[in-house]
């Protein structure tokens, strides 16, 4: 088996705590009838545009916030940060990918931008200690583009086919797949951290 020499790693949901508790908590907190979040913030086809721009980076957080504000009837205010202020790194996966540079393996965040202000989603995560950063804003691309997977294939300087990708939203998977990425869809981290030493050929934990 050849094993992998790239990994991407999505950020919110992969490097954090997952994202739909941390918003359902936000819901309880503020007394909404369940369900009112998500269908706010999912299924209202204006509010899913209005991210899509906020992930290009064409409309700001603050903004966002406000919109969101109205379907949702509460305060505007840093109210993505209200919403994901239970997120926490999730310190496995962070681990993790410690570990994978340790070993040699080139790791990259591919991240579909909240916005960086008022709330910085990656505040503390030490971004600097990665091999490449792409933040979606900075970059008018996002997720599921193939255009935006190609970018960071160019920063790491490996091509797809040598790379694994990792994300908690399964439809950002098939479009890096077709470019020839392994792709580990995340929903339990002790899984996602087998799967990564299976195609990386790598211990990942300590215990390992």
């Amino acid at each position: 088996m050849t094993y992998r020499k790239g990994l991407v790693l999505d950020f919110g949901g992969v490097l954090t705590t997952p994202l739909i508790p941390a918003a359902l908590a936000f819901g309880k907190r503020e007394g909404l009838p369940e369900g009112t979040l998500l269908k706010a913030l999912y299924l209202d086809e204006e509010m899913v545009r209005r991210t899509e721009q906020l992930e290009r980076g064409t409309i700001t957080q603050s903004r966002w916030n406000t919109e969101a504000a109205e379907r949702l009837g509460v305060a505007p205010e840093n109210l993505m940060g209200r919403i994901f202020a239970d997120l926490r790194p999730e310190a496995s996966v962070v681990a993790a990918a410690a570990a994978a540079r340790r070993a040699g393996v080139k790791v990259a965040i591919l991240s579909n931008s909240v916005g960086m202000t008022p709330w910085n989603l990656y505040a503390g995560y030490d971004l600097e200690d990665y091999d490449a950063v792409v933040i979606s804003e900075d970059h008018g691309l996002r997720k599921p583009e193939p255009e935006i997977f190609r970018l960071v294939l160019g920063m790491l300087e490996l091509a797809a086919d040598q790379c694994v990708f990792v994300d908690d939203s399964p439809q950002h998977l098939p479009p890096a797949a077709e470019l020839g990425f392994a792709t580990v869809y995340a929903k339990d981290s002790p899984q996602t951290i087998a799967e990564l030493e299976d195609l990386l050929g790598v211990s990942l934990t300590e215990e390992g």
